[in-house]
């Protein structure tokens, strides 16, 4: 039993361990733009072969924690006003579209720049695509706009229009880092639009971030504790065994 009771332990200090991780870079990120929280999900295993016949009676159902997905807070973060022209912030469910050497991806940062090749891209030099692709301008073109339905234009004209993503299960994408998502089954934006000279900010909450923090460090320790005593239960029983052979 000493010994079923620390993997017990165990499995509850990994969960607690990844619960941290993804605790500690939703703080990391707090004034990263567009950022999204993410949460862990646990789950109740119940160890199917931990019995021993030898036992009086039927052995309990061993109980272990296990964490099995991660969750995307995809709630709206407060949006702040720039006047940069190349800042754009969503308003509904949509993403940014952009291209990677991995192939597209999705974002809700949308802080945007032009590279010395006059192409539009995010802050990672990634190219922002439009519904025809990247999207280019000339060296000499001005008075950059980006309409609501995401339609871009300039001095020299129109340059195309961004492509706007939504999902019906959002959850199923895959967050990959440097504030970006891969995942299938997009489709163009209905309900979602773009506003020029605005960004969307991370949706962490500081304070619940810290509190969850807190509450973390706290099981974890608890857990770290009952397996001292555990382990202090073990000593105490081979040493008793080896005085009563004596």
């Amino acid at each position: 039993m000493i010994e079923n009771a620390q993997l017990i332990g165990l499995s509850r200090q990994i969960a607690l361990q990844r619960q941290m991780d993804v605790v500690a870079n939703n703080i990391a990120n707090i004034n990263t733009t567009g950022f999204k929280a993410e949460q862990i999900l646990f789950e109740d295993y119940l160890m199917p072969v931990a019995r021993d016949n030898d036992f009086p009676r039927q052995d309990q159902v061993l109980h272990y924690v296990q964490d099995w997905a991660s969750m995307h807070d995809l709630s709206a973060g407060s949006i702040l006003q720039t006047g940069n022209d190349l800042d754009v912030a969503l308003n509904g469910e949509g993403f940014f579209a952009v291209q990677t050497a991995g192939g597209e991806r999705y974002t809700r940062a949308g802080s945007f720049q032009i590279d010395n090749n006059g192409t539009l891209v995010d802050l990672s030099g990634n190219p922002v695509l439009g519904e025809g692709g990247p999207i280019r301008f000339g060296a000499d073109e001005t008075g950059i706009t980006i309409a609501d339905d995401g339609t871009i234009s300039s001095s020299a004209g129109a340059k195309g229009r961004l492509k706007l993503v939504e999902f019906a299960n959002p959850q199923a994408l895959v967050h990959e880092g440097a504030n970006l998502f891969s995942g299938t089954g997009g489709t163009v934006a209905v309900d979602t639009r773009a506003m020029q000279g605005f960004v969307e900010r991370s949706n962490v909450s500081g304070v619940s971030e810290m509190a969850e923090m807190i509450r973390v460090t706290r099981a974890y320790e608890s857990v770290a504790n009952l397996s001292q005593q555990q382990d202090e239960l073990r000593r105490n029983a081979i040493q008793r065994l080896g005085d009563a052979n004596a």
